[in-house]
């Protein structure tokens, strides 16, 4: 029998708020799911992977701190980018699962210094709460360093990576990689793409408990889109004329236009619940491209 068998395995779990935000993204717009991950089905699923990683009994094996890492914009942007809403719910999401939030405001640079952060918060955490396992979601090779200082600690470390690929809604191919350099210094490598796509595990609960299950109606998910829109102070009316995967295309008959339009410009419903040929209503904004549709609402 394993000595830890009857002991606790602290768990300290540390998100890149960006990372998550965009491989949730693309689960919800670009994979077959069409569903966002779920923060509560991620702790249970690390529970199950230190378990059995670690020959010890789930009931032992406890998420005793975890950590959100991310740039936000201030009150007034967000507000003016129609995302304070988002933002708030979000927030919720992460106070419900009793994850502790880091902000850092972003800037006319971007996003600046979580990194940093990050990996100054898991080490002290570490050496205070002396974590049995870091987990880190995460796939960039900078963290190194925070590994080899926490596996001198003699804390094992655990990295959620994903490997995927897909098409914008410009049409070019994005890629996203976990560093391998990073998956070299840990004790624990967790393939999430691979282990999702597999077909064996279709029937697996903590597979499936990886996603959020919608509801009808059901909209209320974090925004990540950083685009500064520009808005126009007028009304339009139109029907939904494209969808492609994040995004899609309203006519104006009487203007004979189409608007591009991104997901996280709906209000009052989700992107994956659109069918072709629901009208709607919507101000004209600007991005880099151009005029598009902004703050639509399904009528």
């Amino acid at each position: 029998m394993n000595n830890n068998d009857n002991k606790l395995i602290r768990i300290g779990v540390f998100y890149d708020g960006g990372f998550f935000s965009h491989v949730s993204n693309y689960y919800n717009y670009n994979h077959s799911r069409k569903a966002r991950l779920s923060i509560d089905g991620l702790h249970d699923f690390i529970r199950k992977q230190v378990s059995d990683y670690e020959g010890v009994d789930i009931r032992y094996c406890h998420v005793v701190e975890a950590h959100y890492f991310r740039g936000r914009y201030g009150a007034r942007d967000a507000e003016n980018m129609n995302k304070l809403l988002a933002d708030r719910i979000f927030d919720d999401i992460l106070m419900r699962s009793g994850v502790v939030t880091h902000y850092l405001p972003v800037t006319s640079r971007g996003e600046k210094g979580i990194d940093v952060w990050l990996a100054l918060e898991a080490l002290e955490l570490t050496i205070h709460k002396k974590y049995n396992i870091l987990v880190l979601i995460a796939g960039d090779g900078d963290f190194v360093s925070l590994v080899r200082k926490i596996n001198a600690l003699g804390t094992r470390v655990m990295v959620l990576g994903w490997d995927f690929e897909y098409i914008d809604f410009n049409n070019e191919k994005k890629t996203t990689t976990t560093s391998q350099t990073l998956l070299n210094e840990i004790t624990y490598p967790v393939l999430m793409h691979t282990i999702i796509d597999d077909k064996s595990k279709r029937s697996d609960p903590y597979i499936n408990g990886l996603f959020v299950e919608k509801t009808p109606g059901d909209f209320s998910m974090v925004n990540t889109n950083k685009r500064i829109q520009k808005y126009v102070n007028e009304n339009l009316k139109g029907k939904i004329k494209v969808l492609k995967d994040g995004y899609g295309f309203i006519t104006v008959e009487n203007q004979n236009k189409d608007y591009f339009f991104y997901w996280d410009e709906l209000i009052n419903k989700d992107f994956n619940q659109l069918s072709i040929g629901e009208s709607a209503e919507f101000k004209i904004g600007n991005n880099e491209k151009g005029e598009c549709a902004v703050e639509i609402v399904i009528l």
